[in-house]
This record gives C-alpha cells, structure tokens and sequence, in this order.
C-alpha cells in the first residue's frame, strides 16, 4: 500500500513514523517548505502523547530534548493560588508529561524518519495543488499533484493524508468556502527566555483570567547556575487582528506587550521581567476552526490541525495530532480495506476531537481562573471562599475525561500498536513503490542536546518509570 502524508510537522512526521512501525513499507512526506528548520517556541506533550511515542521506541530521546513538569498551578492575576495538581508521572500516570521546544521536537521526529525510513523519505519544495481520486485494476486511490521548482508533480498512492496545519491545502480542496480561521478575540505573544527558576523549578504556571492571562514553564534543564530556558505565552482581550493573520512566525516589538504586564510582579515571578528576556516575542491570534463533519473523501484523509484545529487551552493541540498519527495507523494495519480502516479511523477521532475544540472555546480546564476573576475580581483571602473543593476537581477531572488522559483510562487502555507491528526503532529494508529522491538531510539546523544526558540532572528530572 502506497501511502502519501502530505506535511512534515509533528503529525505528519509521527503519521510516517507509525505507519512505518504498523508495517507499511511505501510511505513518502511531501513539505511545502524548502528546507524544515526548527522553529516555534515551546509547547507541552501530554502523558497520552509520550504513551504513544514510547510504544514508538522514541520516549528518552523526546524526554531529553526538555522538562518533565511535576505541577501545574492556576493563579489570579494578582498571584493568589486558585488550584494546583500534579502532572505526569506525580499524577499516577506510567509516562510524563514533556514540556519541549517545538522545533526540536520537530528535528527529533525528522531524524527519527530519516534513520528508520531512509533520507529520501521527507521531499521539500514540495506546494500541494489538488488531491485527485482515480480508480486501477484491482483497487483505487489517489494522485496529489504538487508545484515544484522543476515544475508539477503527481504522485499516486492508495492513501494520501493532509496533515498540512491550520491551513491546509486540502481542507481547502474539500471545504473552499470555509471563512478564515475563527478568532475569540484574544491574542497571544509567545516567547522563551534564560531565567531563574520559579517555585520548585518543575512547575507550570497559569495565572490571569479570560481578558489577561500568562503561562509559562521551563522547557529544558536548568544549568549549573540555576537558570534555564522558560517558555511563556502572554495573552490579552484586543481588538485589530483576525484570523488571516495567523503565523506562529510573526515577530513583534516587546515593548507594549511588557507594559501590558507591568504590574504583575509576584513573589516567586517577575513577569516583566520574564518577558523583557525572551529573545524575541511572536504574535499570533487565539483562532481555531469550526469542526467539519466529514475528514475522508475517497481515499484521502485529515489529520492534526488539517482537521481540528484547536485553542491551546489545556496544552493539547500536538498530543492530539500524535494520537491522530497512532489511531490511523492501527486502523489501516487492522482494517481488510484502506476505506475501512479511514472510517474506522475517523470513527475514533472526529467525535473525541470536536468535543475538545468546543471545550477549548469554553476554556477548558483554565475555567477556573475565569470564575475566580468573575467571582472575586479583586481577589480573595481563599480560593474555597469563591469557589467550592468540587467545583474545581470537576473542572479538572472533567476534562482529562473529555481529552483522553485521565490516568485510569490511559493507564489501562489498550495500545494502539497493531499486531505484529515493526519492533521499536526497526529499520525497514523493504522496497518502495515511490518513486525514490536523491538522499540527504532535509533539516536546518541541530537537534538540541539531551537535557542531563547521563547525569544526575537528568534522573532526577524524569524519576524512576513505574
């Protein structure tokens, strides 16, 4: 079965990783862009997203690329605690949560393609025009037509799936009169600086409300120093900005984004501070897209943001592309058909992944800064005095629920790696039916150093694997 992936970020790359594992030897990655460097700023993985890159044979390379977070904490914006829980692997679950650079997560799965499925895996320069259906003897499938340098390219395959982003390509082709990403009319301004640590150092923070709010958390060890690289996302109610400005890439000056946040100084955080150190601060608007009610037409699907682009709220836009990536391979290895096993996959996801971008618009488990702003605007003496014990373990457990994560039910699900999948990290020598490209590295750039590395950093970072 030839298979095309149409995208090289982190779902389309772990698209290829497990198909590859679940057994399909001809998978090949068309990129638009000329050449993948490691860009963005941090994001977090969830413990269901490290579960599927470890059955990957991938979890210590991805752990060491950043920090495992212990606690995630909610305040006001006056620094007053609302509601704290632990993460990972203090939460009970049997993998961490990983809190890393999203370029360097990138490069890592690129390498990973490149070692297990060969160098010529990955085809840059590569601008989808149109996905078309064709039907052969014996089956039928698709052919995705490309603009290349050297001009078109087509190129068939049984399946073919868009993992292309927010603004995909082939969403497109299926939904033109789609209307620009929706936005909520917040906008966020992302940015990493070298700091000292806050609290315990292991801690992601959310403090604010629906018109104001920051987040930050380390994405890598901290040095001998005591500083390491913080990840932050500042956000505030404007006006101006639309969908149509959506780019991860957008630089900013820092200036006005720190006098937004001047007075939120806090004992254990200096937020102007934090945000006066970033290198450079990037601009983007809080939009995601409606949910369509169909992803596959013929033989061709969507995945990751192609398909549910979500708010960030609740840290769980690249998690569910992973989970995407894992479900559609387990389906297509399982299924007696390609149409079967894209239904089955689409079966599986689209329902899970509507209710979370409905839920991210309520603003998922951050719910609980919004009351405690709406219910005692200038603070209060104790978070119970404003909202009650159960409230806020509702508001939490609810949605690991809704997310997919709750320990129980991750813990004890089955694995989505289908029977007698590739073993972990398993090169594959079988022939492709894809047409091959000269090989050589499509990265820009170095995967980051293993953070602690064989050092006591490093252990007592991570923690003994239950």
């Amino acid at each position: 079965m030839a298979i095309v992936i149409i995208g090289a970020g982190i779902g389309g790359l772990t698209t290829a990783l497990s198909l590859h594992a679940a057994g399909f030897p001809d998978i090949a990655v068309y990129e638009r862009a000329e050449r993948l460097r490691p860009l963005g700023v941090g994001i977090n993985l969830l413990p269901h997203a490290v579960r599927e890159l470890t059955e990957l044979g991938l979890g210590e390379r991805i752990e060491k690329l950043g920090a495992a977070p212990g606690t995630l904490a909610y305040y006001n914006r006056f620094g007053q605690p609302i509601w704290s829980e632990p993460r990972g692997l203090a939460a009970g679950y049997r993998w961490p949560q990983v809190s890393v650079h999203r370029g360097r997560l990138q490069m890592e799965l690129l390498a990973a393609v490149e070692e297990r499925l060969g160098p010529g895996t990955v085809r840059t320069g590569h601008h989808l025009l149109t996905v078309e259906a064709v039907a052969a003897a014996g089956g039928s499938g698709g052919v995705a037509r490309f603009a290349t340098a050297g001009g078109e390219v087509a190129v068939a395959a049984e399946v073919i799936v868009g993992a292309d982003g927010m603004r995909s390509a082939l969403r497109r082709q299926w939904y033109p009169d789609e209307d620009e990403p929706v936005w909520n009319g917040l906008t966020l301004w992302r940015g990493t600086a070298r700091m000292p640590g806050f609290l315990d150092g292991r801690t992601m923070i959310m403090a604010g409300d629906a018109e104001q709010k920051l987040v930050a958390y380390p994405i890598g060890c901290p040095d001998a120093d005591g500083n390491a690289e913080i990840n932050f996302i500042a956000e505030r109610r404007t006006h101006g900005l639309a969908g149509e400005n959506a780019d991860w890439n957008r630089a900013v000056d820092p200036r006005p984004i720190i006098d937004l946040f001047q007075d939120w100084r806090f004992p254990w955080l200096d937020v102007p501070a934090l945000l006066a150190a970033a290198g450079e601060i990037l601009e983007y608007p809080m939009v995601d897209r409606d949910p369509v009610d169909r992803w596959a037409h013929g033989h061709a699907t969507l995945l990751g943001d192609a398909a549910h682009p979500m708010y960030p709220n609740g840290s769980n836009g690249a998690s569910q592309a992973i989970l995407d990536a894992r479900t559609l391979a387990f389906h297509l290895a399982t299924s007696a058909t390609a149409a079967e096993g894209l239904a089955a996959y689409e079966s599986a996801r689209r329902p899970a992944t509507t209710a979370l971008v409905l839920s991210n618009r309520r603003q998922g488990p951050e719910q609980v800064m919004v009351l405690a702003h709406e219910r005692a605007p200038r603070g209060f003496t104790h978070i119970h005095d404003v909202l009650t014990p159960d409230e806020l373990t509702e508001i939490a457990t609810g949605y690991k629920k809704a997310a997919g994560f709750h320990p129980d039910a991750l813990n004890n699900r089955p694995s989505l790696t289908p029977p007698g999948a590739l073993p972990s990290g398993a090169v594959d020598d079988r022939p492709s039916l894809i047409p091959p490209r000269v090989p050589g590295s499509t990265a820009d750039g170095l995967v980051g150093e293993a953070c602690g590395a064989g050092g006591e950093a490093g252990a007592s970072l991570y923690g003994a694997r239950p």
